[in-house]
């Protein structure tokens, strides 16, 4: 969902890159993926959400061992300064405009859970949160609430909290940090596979999908192929077969996207996940070393990686979109309701991204050093103070003097 850098022309201590057009690209693959998926249209969609997380591990380790390189260390409170001027200025907006205005129009039930899952979203963790109140993921369609797609938010920045410190411990201590990252992530994301199958049951799987724990595999794999040996020996097991490789990988993912089926398809939850990450994760690193395969330059497609530039605000946007202009609300169904949510969620998207996102990334120098802590700790008071004084309704009362 989120994106460490737009795009690739810039160059780094001892002759690494960004990343490509091609990672962009696959960007807009995974949220495509999931608006079909939330439209009804791609049961196996959701797996965009299992890219992300593969990207997002890719790249933030990516990142921190540009900076490790050349530097040595890793600057906790720049790192984390560049995630919150990135992530939080539309995240903040989704939040208190979607908030005020399922307030004022919202059915009760709906206002209630809107005001109940706000502090977590702020907290970055809704994802727990649903899970003690036993809000099954699979059964959003049925019980709707308008942040719950933000578990997969909360899930990356707890990644973002978390993975920067242990690479800092390596970066310190490690003769060779890429070999130690890459060794680490690969023992941790097996432990984590390990949990996912250990605790799934034979019901509701929310528990191990949602779960941070559960779900760090995704992230893990592509902070394993973020380390400089493993591309190397991508590229060199690929060989002059690489062109190949790719686009079995590529068609690979396709084929599972096309057979997942959530709760009906539990091989995803004794392997199958961590599989796909693992497709995912051979498929970025080979990319990136391999810019001219076709498969990388159909990724390239410009507007595929506009969609892929756009998606941190058009996954923020497009669920709550999808709940409040339901039939009932709207009248429209099937096609006419697809397009209607994803002409107003493209809107949206496209408004915070080029008012919000990138002004404040970019251009607003108060949001850097002391003035930015100052903003942050105001924004941040500002949206605590909303789902006090936004009153929720009372419970329903039930009658049951007449059973």
């Amino acid at each position: 969902m989120s994106e460490v850098r737009p795009a690739a022309s810039i160059r780094f201590a001892g002759g690494r890159k960004p990343h490509l057009p091609a990672l962009d690209g696959l960007r807009g693959v995974a949220i495509l993926g999931v608006l079909l998926f939330h439209t009804g249209h791609l049961p196996g969609g959701f797996l965009g959400v299992d890219l992300f997380f593969t990207l997002s591990g890719y790249l933030i380790t990516d990142l921190l061992l540009r900076e490790i390189e050349a530097t040595g260390a890793v600057s906790l409170v720049a790192f984390w300064g560049r995630r919150v001027r990135r992530l939080l200025p539309a995240l903040v907006t989704m939040l208190a405009g979607v908030a005020v205005i399922v307030w004022v129009a919202g059915p009760p039930d709906l206002v209630r859970t809107t005001l109940d899952d706000g502090p977590w979203v702020q907290l970055n963790l809704v994802n727990w949160h649903l899970l003690a109140e036993s809000a099954g993921y699979w059964d959003r369609f049925g019980s709707q609430r308008v942040f719950e797609h933000l578990w997969s938010i909360a899930v990356e920045e707890q990644f973002y909290l978390l993975w920067p410190p242990v690479l800092l411990v390596i970066a310190r201590f490690a003769k060779w940090p890429e070999t130690r990252v890459a060794v680490v992530a690969a023992t941790a994301s097996i432990g984590s596979l390990a949990l996912m199958v250990a605790l799934v049951g034979a019901g509701d799987p929310s528990r191990v999908y949602t779960g941070t724990d559960t779900r760090a595999f995704s992230l893990l794999l592509g902070a394993v192929v973020a380390t400089g040996p493993v591309r190397a020996a991508l590229v060199r097991a690929a060989g002059r077969w690489v062109g190949i490789v790719v686009a079995l990988l590529a068609a690979g993912i396709g084929i599972l996207w096309s057979l997942a089926d959530g709760t009906a398809s539990r091989w995803l939850f004794t392997g199958g996940l961590f599989a796909h990450s693992l497709a995912a994760a051979l498929l970025i690193g080979l990319c990136v070393r391999a810019p001219r395969t076709w498969v990388a330059k159909a990724l390239a497609w410009r507007p595929l990686r506009w969609f892929g530039l756009l998606s941190y605000s058009l996954y923020l946007w497009h669920w709550p979109v999808f709940v409040l202009l339901s039939p009932e609300r709207t009248g429209l169904g099937g096609p006419a309701r697809t397009g209607a949510v994803l002409a107003v969620s493209i809107g949206l998207a496209t408004l915070s991204k080029y008012v919000v996102e990138d002004p404040v990334r970019f251009r607003a120098r108060w949001a850097a050093g002391r003035s930015g802590v100052l903003a942050f700790t105001a924004v941040m008071a500002g949206l605590a103070v909303l789902w006090v004084v936004l009153p929720a309704p009372a419970p329903a009362v039930v009658d049951i003097t007449g059973l």
